[in-house]
């Protein structure tokens, strides 16, 4: 595992602990030797995860669409910073450069960004880790709602697993470790 790239808001929530979290991430992956790909903000969790990685001596890879490259406030200490046109051409990009993803807190971009990266695993695009690093117990309505997808017959219970769900990031990175592949989605 060399890169992760991490979802997270451009905001920094209602809670404390969001900020904590992320510090907490940006130190395990700095510690580890874990280059950082994320959206390449200076401002919210965005900011706070990039930052903490760089003042730990790791490297930190930035990609920011140019539509929100003023409005994020794209960080300008960065190791390197990609700039595409799209909000697609930068998730392609954090996928291409990432060994898998992380979601921390955040609205619903981050959201869409997890939701992309999870159907790409599921059809067959990449065979990369996901994992929810669940701060607070921020993602709680998320699993429950993929618990209610697999009960109705909408999701497939190995990709409902395949899903890591930890709150402290050193466990989450170790479940990327381990991570198997559940394979491609089958049609019954």
């Amino acid at each position: 595992m060399k890169r992760l790239a991490v979802f997270c808001g451009s905001s920094l929530g209602a809670s404390e602990m969001y900020k904590m979290g992320a510090i907490e991430l940006g130190k395990e992956l700095a510690k580890r030797d874990i280059t950082l790909v994320y959206g390449g903000s200076s401002i919210g969790l965005m900011g706070i995860i990039a930052n903490t990685v760089l003042s730990e001596g790791g490297k930190v890879i930035g990609v920011i669409p140019r539509l929100l490259e003023e409005r994020e406030i794209s960080h300008n200490g960065l190791t390197e910073l990609y700039k595409v046109e799209t909000m697609h051409e930068r998730k392609a990009k954090m996928a291409e450069l990432s060994d898998g993803f992380v979601v921390l807190p955040g609205g619903t971009g981050t959201l869409e960004e997890f939701f992309e990266m999870f159907t790409w695993g599921q059809i067959g695009v990449h065979d990369k880790p996901c994992g929810l690093l669940n701060i607070n117990r921020y993602y709680d309505p998320l699993i429950s709602l993929f618990n209610h997808m697999v009960e109705q017959g909408f999701l497939q219970d190995k990709f409902r697993a395949s899903t890591l769900v930890e709150e402290s990031p050193t466990l989450l990175i170790q479940k990327f470790y381990e991570y198997k592949s559940p394979g491609i989605k089958t049609f019954q």
